[in-house]
């Protein structure tokens, strides 16, 4: 069954965009897209609802080859914040930091399906700095971290990093922790 994962920060147009990118990006290259429904982002907060990810997300992507005009498009489509049917749509709900981990479990319905979790758990237990104040530096930064953790959660899920799908078909077995 192919899983569905969502990628959640405070405003949804710095990290949880550049995160479910860079997730995507690995799926494709490694032909797994048959394995994931759905790979999509939220904010916790409505403060840029119906905006395009900031400008130095998509540069950061631009930069490292990560395709994210589609993105732009899924985000402006789905026009809202987290909300209380993502957790019984989704197999996979990842924060970036502790404040979005709060946020996420004060909407998260009793008896929901969803696995909740921090995005760092799945490298090393660091939390994803917001790089919105910040310089070009930052929005690196959380490449790299989203890179690496996206690494992890696909081994979670049962696909390794050496184990790439070819001519449609996966060799990850799909039979992680989750």
């Amino acid at each position: 069954m192919p899983y569905l994962i969502l990628f959640v920060c405070l405003g949804n147009i710095c990290r949880s965009p550049l995160a479910e990118a860079v997730f995507a990006h690995l799926v494709q290259e490694r032909g797994l897209s048959t394995s994931f429904e759905k790979i999509d982002s939220a904010g916790t907060a409505g403060y840029h609802v119906g905006e395009e990810p900031d400008e130095r997300t998509v540069a950061t992507c631009k930069k490292h080859g990560v395709p994210i005009s589609s993105l732009c498009r899924q985000l402006q489509a789905r026009l809202e914040s987290l909300c209380k049917s993502d957790f019984d749509e989704f197999d996979v709900i990842v924060g970036m930091d502790t404040m979005n981990m709060a946020n996420i479990e004060k909407i998260r319905p009793k008896n929901s399906k969803a696995k909740v979790t921090l995005f760092g758990v799945y490298g090393d237990g660091k939390v994803i700095q917001d790089p919105y104040y910040g310089g070009p530096g930052g929005f690196e930064k959380t490449y790299q971290q989203c890179l690496a953790y996206s690494e992890g959660l696909l081994a979670d899920l049962g696909f390794g990093k050496d184990e790439v799908g070819s001519a449609g078909s996966e060799s990850g077995n799909g039979n992680g922790r989750l």
